[in-house]
């Protein structure tokens, strides 16, 4: 087989590899959420109840800072 031959045949199989890439590429699009009776803010699972506090977790913020800065290269 020619060498022009061959490279006709790589450059279609390459562009054919690649368009069968970008149809399977699949990106999250931007798109609004909306709900009826949420009135901006987040829907409650049908399980919570209406009338209940709720209180942060303040050792949450610590935990979380003291997990972030335990990540990173041991020396």
């Amino acid at each position: 087989m020619k060498l022009e031959i061959a490279r006709g045949l790589f450059l279609v199989g390459a562009l054919g590899v690649a368009a069968l890439a970008l149809a399977a590429w699949e990106q999250p699009r931007t798109q609004v959420l909306s709900a009826v009776q949420g009135s901006g803010q987040c829907l409650l699972p049908r399980i919570a109840k209406a009338n209940a506090t709720v209180k942060p977790d303040h050792d949450l913020l610590l935990f979380m800072f003291g997990m972030s800065r335990g990540v990173g290269p041991q020396s």
